[in-house]
């Protein structure tokens, strides 16, 4: 896939796989849900919307409305789905990790939604995976530098390694729930686990 989409883009994707929206509606979703990291601004999300409409990756249509202005719905081209499976299935690098956390979250989630969950365990797998070998670094850096580095900055590296860590804690929870969550759809199935 060679369209050049925005995390902003990407959010709107996995929102109109969910449903299809009007921009407003949009906006409403970013100003009262979690989601809401992400500007609700009409000056964000409109062009956002032109965007992935010129790329083929949404299709707007305008229906009939009862007040003066026309109500547009946005919804998911066939296209825009393979974007959004491509991105959600794109392999974790080191630099998701250390710079990019928001959007692993933001690529988990839609994932099962739009793809199976064993494309989530996988990510969260890697993302075990990578913070692994991350850690060790972060730690053997302040280590190494501590009595050089000023109060403030020590403090600040902590406080990253101690988000790291409990993203890593939180990432094994997270695992051991999809287990639980597979050995139950198992035992429905009459499958022993």
């Amino acid at each position: 896939m060679t369209a050049r989409v925005s995390l902003l883009g990407y959010a709107l994707l996995g929102l109109l796989h969910q449903k299809p929206s009007s921009g407003y509606a949009l906006r409403r979703e970013f100003a009262t849900t979690p989601i809401g990291t992400f500007s609700d601004s009409p000056g964000a999300i409109y062009p956002a919307l032109r965007r992935l409409d010129r790329q083929g990756l949404v299709r707007g249509q305008v229906e009939a409305s009862a007040g003066l202005r026309q109500k547009q719905t946005f919804r998911l081209t066939t296209r825009g789905l393979a974007a959004l499976k491509e991105w959600l299935e794109r392999p974790l690098t080191r630099a998701d990790v250390v710079r990019g956390l928001d959007e692993v979250m933001l690529r988990l989630a839609f994932m099962d939604e739009v793809i199976a969950p064993a494309a989530t365990i996988r990510l969260l797998q890697s993302l075990a995976r990578e913070l692994a070998v991350y850690l060790p670094t972060l730690h053997a850096y302040l280590d190494g530098h501590r009595r050089e580095m000023p109060l403030s900055g020590r403090l600040a590296l902590e406080s990253g390694i101690r988000a790291y860590e409990e993203q890593s804690r939180w990432v094994r929870d997270a695992l051991e729930v999809y287990g639980a969550a597979g050995a139950k759809r198992g035992k429905k199935r009459g499958v022993s686990s």
